[in-house]
């Protein structure tokens, strides 16, 4: 028997004003892409914006309908809007943003399991790690390194 720990390290920022620039701005996008989801059910708000290699933003938020598990988070509207617009662009970075209409979220909102397995695909396919920024409505911003932080132990394609 052997013993394996696995540490994930993430850098915890006070406040969107801590970010450098272009990680505050592409947090604004998230926060601009929030605010126009369609959550009539859940009153929850995300908003996801992808910075890509070459520049260009591509936005994504959660789209709900009444038959609920037919909606989808905002992370995976962004990383297959990219990934049709855009196939061979890598992408760089992901902020994430999330609120509520019956609250005020001041925790870091970061992505379901569904979400963490989609992006973490892509960061392998890329061969390149993908920085991911997510933060509520305010307060504090977590950022890590890679997807695969989030998720150390990934599902791919080698075993199938």
């Amino acid at each position: 028997m052997k013993k394996i720990e696995i540490k994930t390290a993430i850098t915890v920022f006070d406040s969107l004003d801590e970010l450098l620039k272009e990680n505050k701005s592409l947090m604004n996008e998230a926060v601009k892409a929030r605010q126009n989801a369609y959550a009539p059910y859940s009153k929850f708000s995300v908003g996801a914006a992808l910075l890509l290699e070459n520049g260009t933003v591509v936005i994504g938020n959660n789209q709900e309908n009444a038959a609920y598990p037919s909606g989808m988070c905002a992370e995976r509207v962004a990383i297959w809007n990219a990934s049709s617009q855009y196939p061979n662009k890598k992408v760089i970075k992901l902020a994430i943003s999330a609120s509520s209409s019956s609250h005020i979220v001041k925790e870091p909102v970061a992505p379901c399991g569904a979400c963490r397995q989609t992006l973490s695909e892509y960061e392998m396919k890329q061969k390149e790690s993908i920085e991911v920024f997510f933060m509520g409505e305010e307060g504090k911003v977590i950022k890590t390194a890679s997807v695969l932080d989030l998720l150390p132990i990934a599902f791919d394609k080698s075993f199938l």
